[in-house]
């Protein structure tokens, strides 16, 4: 593939593992210079980084909780510091916990909101001047399968993922006057390593794909990376699901 986005900057949240993992190191591939994000995790944000340098481009490592403005502000001016600018912010942190709304308190409603939805609200906000300044901006928020299908034991997580197609959709209007497209891309049934003591969401087994196959953290970041090239600058307000046929929805 070419170098389209040579030059150009991103953001990438949440990106020491799995999708975000693939979206940095894809959107590296395509030339950009990578802020790699983690909440906590330092080794498993500097291994990408390093996988990033190994391959030939640029990444710099940054460690906070997107629901926390001040270490959101604090992201956006170290990746304007390290590379001067910032053309592409993909929000994928998130949090995916299962339980049942009976049995579900305020704070553990209020932890998925705060990183899912919030996170995203704070980051697009400490990420604005410079995206505008780009004149052809990029962000992309990462929803998921169950805010279009719903889910059992998940209405935290639910409400928080459709929240992001809405917040999609509304910065689509307000920002589209400073050049900056804003996209959903929506995963659905993708393979990902996950440790012994978190399984496989309940609802993924209501969900069969018509491919016949999971999907790669690789398949959802190549649809991040063809969003944030030059090819794609008259799609916006979009939410766009790549999921093997498992959902076949607007």
């Amino acid at each position: 593939m070419t170098k389209e986005l040579n030059g150009k900057v991103a953001v990438v949240t949440g990106a020491g593992r799995n999708i975000g993992r693939a979206i940095a190191l894809t959107l590296a591939e395509g030339g950009a210079s990578v802020l790699v994000n983690a909440r906590g995790n330092r080794v498993e944000a500097e291994a990408v980084a390093r996988e990033i340098e190994a391959a030939g481009g640029k990444a710099i490592v940054h460690i906070g909780d997107v629901a926390d403005p001040k270490a959101v502000q604090a992201m956006a001016e170290a990746a304007v510091k390290a590379f001067g600018r910032i053309d592409i912010l993909v929000n994928n942190a998130a949090l995916r916990r299962e339980k049942s709304f009976a049995e579900m308190d305020y704070a553990e409603w209020r932890e998925i909101l705060g990183v899912t939805l919030d996170g995203a609200f704070h980051c697009a906000k400490a990420c604005l001047p410079a995206l505008t300044q780009s004149g052809a901006g990029t962000i992309i928020n990462i929803g998921g399968l169950s805010a279009h299908t719903g889910a059992r034991n998940r209405a935290h997580v639910v409400t928080a993922k459709a929240g992001i197609v809405g917040f999609t959709r509304a910065l689509a209007h307000d920002l589209a006057a400073d050049g900056i497209t804003v996209n959903c891309v929506v995963p659905g049934l993708i393979g990902t390593p996950r440790p012994r003591d978190k399984p496989e969401p309940a609802h993924h087994l209501t969900h069969n794909t018509i491919t016949g196959a999971r999907g790669k953290p690789e398949d959802v970041a190549a649809m991040v990376r063809f969003l944030c090239g030059p090819a794609a600058r008259y799609v916006t307000g979009q939410a766009i699901h790549a999921n093997g046929g498992a959902y076949l929805g607007a």
